[in-house]
């Protein structure tokens, strides 16, 4: 069965050009359109998509309120177009907290400058969506968390995870769902948090600002997008900037942050495994790895090197992912200590406070 889609956007141009890239793919039929977002509402409840494709700016019902709409009478992934503004951030985040799972730049020549690359990532999210259908945060918290191992790997439900607790830092990886999972991770944190973290979320250079603030004044701790030569402290997360890479090295004793630019072929930047295998340099042995919702397999091999350095490795649950590609790459990989349900990953770290 191909995955359904209602596209919806004001502009003609627009709808019909998405139409065109997803119908292109034969796993992807576009099944309607409409040209705002109260049109959006009700061809959802007509049509039961399996995806929305969504525009933020337009007419009757602007995106943010047409996602809340949806999210209230018939769940459904939501992909948002974004520009890559201040206020396309701003505008993406709120759209993300109303219960849209994923966005992409809005001008297709900010994913790639290659047609056909733009269009196969496109059809990839839409397909990665549909597939797995919406996650929300209300049916996850309802469902109780399995008992059995996964692969041999133990799954806490609740309470104290188990495992080593002789780390200094905590890192943690993450996409697709990424800005939802970290706000609900982070806000569990009390502003005497022990340790530093650091935070890598696939995210545009244009968002890392915008997100961090938001995520600053929701959170007791100090959460602000990283700086070359910015010293790790307690109690202070650092988060990734967009488009580059960051670096944790050791100078004269100090864990301090270095960002450089991508190398060439990198798909992700930033890329938590960039991040993972600098700290299994910096601080073997004393990391706390977490890897939460996200596309792709980015994070398993710096866990892996994190792990072969004596750190330890959190993944979350497929039950509470958006998309559990990341967490699964590392449990399939045999790298996660512990399997964990997104509500209680910032639960299980406040309490190693």
């Amino acid at each position: 069965m191909p995955v359904r889609v209602v596209v919806v956007d004001d502009s003609g141009f627009f709808r019909r050009r998405v139409t065109e890239m997803l119908n292109a793919d034969p796993g992807i039929e576009v099944i309607g359109s409409a040209s705002n977002g109260q049109e959006g509402v009700d061809m959802v409840v007509q049509l039961k998509p399996d995806v929305v494709t969504m525009d933020i700016e337009m007419p009757v019902l602007d995106g943010i309120s047409a996602v809340r709409k949806i999210m209230s009478v018939r769940p459904t992934p939501v992909l948002m177009f974004s520009s890559l503004t201040h206020e396309g951030a701003q505008a993406t985040l709120e759209a993300l907290e109303a219960g849209a799972v994923d966005f992409l730049p809005k001008r297709f020549e900010d994913i790639s400058q290659d047609h056909n690359e733009a269009k196969q990532l496109l059809c990839q999210r839409v397909r990665a969506l549909g597939q797995r259908g919406l996650r929300s945060s209300a049916a996850v918290a309802a469902r109780p968390a399995p008992s059995k191992p996964v692969n041999g790997t133990p799954v806490i439900a609740s309470g104290r995870a188990a495992g080593k607790t002789n780390y200094k830092l905590v890192a943690i990886g993450t996409s697709t769902g990424g800005p939802v999972a970290l706000q609900q991770v982070l806000t569990k944190l009390p502003a005497d948090f022990p340790m530093p973290l650091v935070l890598v979320q696939h995210m545009p250079a244009s968002f890392t600002p915008t997100f961090a603030q938001r995520l600053n004044q929701l959170c007791a701790i100090t959460v602000k997008e990283a700086a070359d030569g910015e010293e790790l402290k307690p109690g202070t997360a650092l988060l990734a900037p967009g488009g580059r890479q960051m670096i944790i090295e050791q100078r004269n004793g100090v864990a301090v942050v270095r960002i450089q630019d991508s190398e060439p072929g990198q798909n992700y930047k930033p890329s938590v495994d960039t991040t993972f295998g600098s700290l299994a340099r910096a601080m073997p042995g004393q990391v706390l790895g977490i890897i939460l919702t996200g596309m792709g397999a980015d994070g398993r091999e710096g866990s892996r090197l994190l792990k072969q350095g004596g750190a330890t490795i959190w993944a979350q649950d497929e039950q509470s992912c958006v998309i559990y590609g990341m967490p699964m790459a590392v449990v399939e990989a045999g790298l996660a200590d512990q399997v964990l349900s997104l509500s209680d990953i910032g639960v299980n770290l406040a309490k190693r406070n």
